[in-house]
């Protein structure tokens, strides 16, 4: 995807050929800071503190997390110690551990010293994979988009509303939920995206409006609450979504309040429709809603706000009484029986166990 006409994928490896680069999620969009991560600590706190954050490119920089460990000591020890500590970053998505996983088993059975260049090499087939992946997502969803522009007045735009951000900032390049959309824009559609804030940490509001902006698609940034009133409105015409998580049931988590979303979209009669990536399958839960763990994240995300002041300095103030706690789970599950259908690399399909097997028999 693009910034101002040039080409980016959201994590590369440097010049120096070894050190990793990812853009530092915390400073947009007010500051386009690069980062460099030269150990697997450093990307651990990158994780952690959602310098990089969106499940599909969690995986893959943990994935060249792995490879930065492994080039100080090839060590099994090493290997095994950086995945356990690398998993327990973040809870909820779970290419984090799908990617992890793809790296032991890659590495394992080697001798150390051909674990290095070995650790290289599948961490960019991860990544590559993903970018793969999200293109053959917005292939596959652009036909949604393509209809419903169909049946209105030509020229007219098609509104999606989507929820946290699920661009190319949050993958390697392309993104789930807004590959259709950014396929939409390129062939020349017109399309519009309604562009929910995402409280408490603003994900759509300072990366999903960045990022479409930067590649020229238009959208308006809306207060999460104003979702319901739009498609009360008929000003909805489809949402897309991400996720972070998909259960074998067809059961969806993603960024706490896409399940109010999926409320007020069924009871007006718009398309709920969520992008999933192969690494984010999950046919270890049966159940989302009772099986997929839901991270709690610190109050401070809640009861703080970070914003550029009118003279240009970047402040963050506290907007709830001193004293008044705050709770902060971060993702919420969105029952199987609310999605329209999900889109995939290989295809759509229904959100079931049937749908999902359908398209992946290899998951039996």
């Amino acid at each position: 995807m693009k910034i101002d006409g040039k080409h980016y994928r959201s994590v590369w490896v440097d010049e120096d050929g070894w050190s990793v680069r990812i853009f530092d999620q915390t400073r947009l969009p007010w500051a386009l800071d690069v980062l460099r991560l030269t150990d697997e600590m450093e990307v651990a706190h990158a994780i952690r503190t959602m310098q990089v954050r969106g499940a599909p490119v969690i995986g893959a920089v943990a994935a060249y997390g792995v490879a930065l460990a492994v080039r100080r000591d090839p060590s099994t020890a090493r290997l095994d110690t950086c995945v356990a500590m690398l998993g327990r970053t973040r809870p909820t998505a779970v290419n984090l551990a799908w990617a992890l996983g793809r790296m032991r088993a890659a590495l394992h059975n080697l001798p150390p010293t051909e674990r290095v260049a070995a650790a290289y090499a599948e961490a960019a087939v991860i990544a590559d994979d993903d970018a793969e992946t999200c293109r053959r997502i917005g292939a596959h969803g652009l036909p949604l988009l393509r209809e419903i522009a169909e049946g209105k007045p030509a020229g007219e735009a098609v509104n999606v509303l989507t929820h946290c951000n699920a661009g190319w900032l949050a993958t390697v390049d392309w993104g789930t939920a807004l590959s259709p959309i950014y396929h939409a824009h390129d062939a020349g559609l017109p399309v519009h995206v309604w562009v929910d804030e995402t409280r408490p940490r603003n994900q759509g509001a300072a990366l999903t409006a960045w990022e479409l902006g930067k590649h020229g698609v238009p959208h308006t940034v809306i207060s999460d609450n104003a979702g319901g009133h739009l498609m009360q409105r008929g000003r909805v015409d489809i949402c897309i979504v991400g996720t972070d998580r998909v259960a074998r049931n067809g059961d969806v988590a993603n960024k706490i309040g896409t399940y109010l979303k999926a409320l007020a979209a069924r009871d007006n009669g718009v398309p709920f429709w969520v992008a999933m990536p192969h690494s984010t399958l999950d046919t270890g839960v049966g159940d989302g809603v009772s099986g997929i763990p839901i991270e709690e994240r610190e109050a401070a995300e809640v009861t703080n706000l970070t914003g550029r002041t009118a003279d240009g300095r970047l402040e963050t103030v506290r907007v709830v009484p001193e004293g008044s706690p705050a709770a902060n789970p971060a993702f919420d599950v969105t029952p199987a029986r609310l999605v329209t259908g999900l889109v995939t690399e290989r295809g759509r399909c229904e959100a079931s166990e049937a749908g999902l097997l359908g398209l992946y028999p290899e998951k039996r």
